[in-house]
């Protein structure tokens, strides 16, 4: 389908605006309210299939496109662009270590864990991504999409590319949980070999995307949500030295993380050790921790979970009114759903909780 969002750039600029200023910490007109709809989120919307979303690109382009109409033409976020991308759902690490994955209707696909004893670990191999088949295939389909948009005439940016999780994130794709905790430690040796090796591949990966784009990486965003899981004091000795070293290589100008949470006893090391510039707050962490421990020093987003959504707009109310009280004085702060909007949130609940949000966090907050 095609969408005109020409009429929409004046609003884009406004909200560009209003995030620039609650990133400096400043206080804009209103609370800014950034949702996180997506490819999962959008096929629920229009009655696809999850699953068909994932393996036909065409559908893909489809349903991008119809789910970039409804925010802008229904939702009314603060959104600042509009685009379609290449979507390949939590399956980079599958992907790049040419490992199985399962493809069932009606939701995301996974990748079936395969590490799971020392030897697997030792002889997992760093692929060259100039050379490797999967990751050249999903570049493939960049161009094809690429192309695709240029014939239909859209006038939106195509991304495209492939990256994995941050070392912990991404052992805890290719093996199964359980097992990355407890190496961590029975066997922290071991476990570090792991990571050395993942963060390897993060590093080959992002330098041959930098090629093919003809770019340098100067802001990075990660996502990490198994950092949750550790205690502060385990993810400094294992697992932040790793998360830093990405932010030193590509985050000389802005370092953002997600991560879904709780992650409440990290956040005085995210603020005040790692130095991120923005976070997503995920959804299962406590804003007034997030306000306490980050608040003027790092933007961050959410407040919201998506439990909060399924029901009425009468039953979310409440989650709305404390997120914007605690977190949206001196600014520094945007109302969002804590990492992915699911399938199953009532959009009509959405809808009504962005156009209320943008009343209720009119500055001076109340």
């Amino acid at each position: 389908m095609t969408f005109d969002f020409e009429p929409y750039r004046p609003r884009m600029e406004e909200s560009r605006r209003r995030l620039e200023i609650a990133r400096s910490f400043r206080e804009p007109d209103r609370v800014p309210v950034t949702i996180s709809t997506a490819g999962s989120f959008y096929t629920r919307l229009f009655g696809g299939n999850i699953r068909d979303y994932y393996v036909d690109m065409d559908f893909q382009l489809d349903v991008q496109m119809k789910g970039l109409k409804w925010a802008f033409e229904e939702l009314g976020d603060d959104r600042t662009g509009a685009g379609t991308n290449v979507d390949i759902g939590p399956l980079a690490e599958g992907v790049v270590f040419d490992l199985p994955i399962e493809r069932p209707d009606q939701t995301s696909p996974w990748v079936r864990h395969a590490l799971d004893t020392p030897a697997q670990i030792e002889a997992l191999k760093v692929p060259d991504p100039a050379t490797h088949p999967g990751t050249q295939r999903v570049y493939r389909l960049y161009e094809e999409r690429k192309a695709r948009v240029e014939k239909l005439g859209l006038k939106v940016s195509v991304g495209g590319g492939l990256q994995i999780h941050p070392p912990l994130s991404a052992a805890c794709a290719i093996a199964p949980v359980e097992t990355v905790y407890a190496l961590m430690y029975d066997d922290p040796a071991l476990i570090r070999r792991l990571f050395d090796k993942l963060l390897e591949t993060f590093f080959r990966l992002q330098d041959y995307r930098d090629r093919y784009f003809e770019r340098k990486t100067t802001s990075i965003g990660l996502a990490d949500d198994n950092s949750a899981f550790v205690s502060d004091a385990m993810y400094q000795e294992l697992v932040m030295p790793y998360n830093t070293a990405i932010y030193e290589r590509y985050g000389e100008q802005d370092r953002y993380l997600h991560a879904d949470g709780p992650n409440d006893h990290h956040f005085k090391t995210y603020a005040d050790v790692m130095r991120l510039t923005s976070m997503d707050m995920g959804g299962f962490s406590d804003i007034a921790n997030a306000r306490r421990d980050l608040g003027g020093k790092v933007f961050f987003s959410g407040g919201l979970n998506c439990r909060d959504l399924y029901g009425t707009f009468e039953e979310a109310r409440p989650a709305v009114d404390r997120a914007i009280r605690v977190g949206a004085p001196g600014g520094g702060f945007a109302l969002a759903v804590g990492g992915e909007t699911y399938a199953g949130v009532n959009p009509d609940t959405l809808v009504k909780v962005v156009a209320y949000a943008k009343e209720r966090g009119r500055y001076p907050i109340s």
